[in-house]
């Protein structure tokens, strides 16, 4: 295979596999066709042990983006006046909250600095008001990756939280999914939502999530409907079926996908999840020691709060945001800034999925980063920052 092409090295959508691409990359099925019914079943069971999930889960595989995957579990689970707690650690985690606001919840925003992630004893703090004020907290919500920041969230303590004080607990797992550790079952959280071209490694066009026995009845428990197109009742039908292997049908899935996805999650369980969480960790650290050898900081301060799928890094002295283009240049695309309060002060680099396998996708980014870097006329080791890399990863091998 050629490596000459351009790099799509940003948060999502991602390099994709050979053999997901040829799956995808077939004359559309009908949904109703018999690959794309056993496909289908197959993702789902496929879902739930990428996910860790407990048997009794629901896995959903959905037409749409994250953002899709985000409004379904507050559309199933909020109700106006619910009390909502959301642990923000950037962008996403303010969709959530304008998301719950809309949906008529009374929501407390744990907020953080940029790269920051909020104590847990805060969120235990937000329980206790509402409990002084005679009042339930329905749901905790909290991003696991933040793709505006890199930051990276402990989701154990908190779905204990929740789990001891009676409430839901629901985590975006959009950059993280398939990547970053995360045992849906073991840790008795309740939803974990993705979509299909981060981590799981597909184009983009897929919502998926599961949903825990607890997060299905408090569904059940609704006395008003959610939206029908988001509404759990009207796909669980149509994911039974399909992981029964019958032809069911509510809305179009895109059919391409759904044959990615089987062979997607089929080459993630076949790697392992702990291989699968051990290769994007050693790979972040790899990366992180080539940043170093470049001068360039996370924006996460703290090494326990940097996520393992991207790398967002702040700007040397006299860089600016053109430097984005000055990688592209050099045949890797990379993305620039997104959190609105740091926007013009850093910029991200994806790595995960498919191109941690290709030590020398990894190589070109490092070496387009520092061919960027170059260009404004600073002194810069791209050689010596390639070298940490590779040191790096023989290390972790070696151990």
């Amino acid at each position: 295979m050629t490596t000459n092409r351009r790099l799509l090295m940003i948060p999502g959508p991602i390099e994709i596999s050979p053999g997901v691409r040829d799956a995808f990359a077939v004359p559309p099925p009908g949904h109703l066709a018999p690959d794309v019914i056993e496909a289908f079943g197959a993702s789902l069971a496929m879902m739930r042990r990428v996910w860790l999930a407990a048997p009794s889960s629901q896995p959903f595989a959905v037409p749409g983006s994250g953002t899709t995957a985000m409004e379904m579990a507050v559309a199933n689970l909020i109700a106006p006046g619910d009390a909502a707690v959301v642990v923000n650690t950037g962008y996403f985690s303010d969709r959530m909250v304008e998301m719950l606001r809309r949906a008529g919840a009374d929501v407390v925003d744990l907020t953080a600095v940029p790269g920051e992630v909020p104590n847990v004893s805060r969120a235990e703090g937000a329980f206790d008001d509402y409990a002084r004020a005679g009042k339930t907290v329905k749901a905790l919500f909290a991003t696991h990756v933040d793709t505006s920041t890199g930051a990276l969230c402990d989701p154990r303590p908190l779905a204990s939280l929740a789990r001891e004080r009676g409430a839901l607990s629901i985590f975006d797992g959009v950059c993280a999914t398939a990547a970053e550790r995360f045992e849906m079952e073991a840790w008795g959280a309740d939803v974990y939502l993705t979509a299909s071209q981060k981590a799981i490694g597909l184009p983009a066009g897929l919502a998926l999530l599961v949903a825990s026995e607890r997060a299905l009845a408090a569904r059940d428990a609704r006395k008003d409907p959610p939206p029908l197109a988001h509404d759990w009742h009207a796909w669980r039908p149509v994911m039974q079926a399909y992981e029964a292997r019958k032809p069911a049908y509510f809305a179009t899935p895109p059919t391409n996908l759904i044959l990615a996805l089987s062979v997607g999650l089929a080459e993630i369980l076949a790697e392992g999840m702990e291989a699968r969480f051990a290769l994007h960790e050693r790979s972040a650290r790899a990366l992180r020691a080539a940043w170093s050898v470049l001068g360039l900081r996370s924006v996460p301060t703290r090494e326990q709060n940097a996520a393992h799928t991207l790398s967002a890094l702040r700007f040397p002295a006299g860089v600016d945001p053109s430097l984005v283009g000055r990688i592209a240049e050099h045949g890797v695309y990379v993305a620039g800034g997104l959190h609105p309060a740091i926007r013009s002060e850093y910029f991200r680099v994806g790595h995960m999925g498919y191109a941690l396998t290709r030590t020398d996708f990894l190589m070109r980014t490092v070496e387009a980063v520092a061919s960027g870097l170059a260009s404004f006329g600073g002194a810069v080791d791209g050689e010596g920052a390639v070298g940490a890399m590779l040191s790096s990863l023989q290390a972790d091998t070696a151990s």
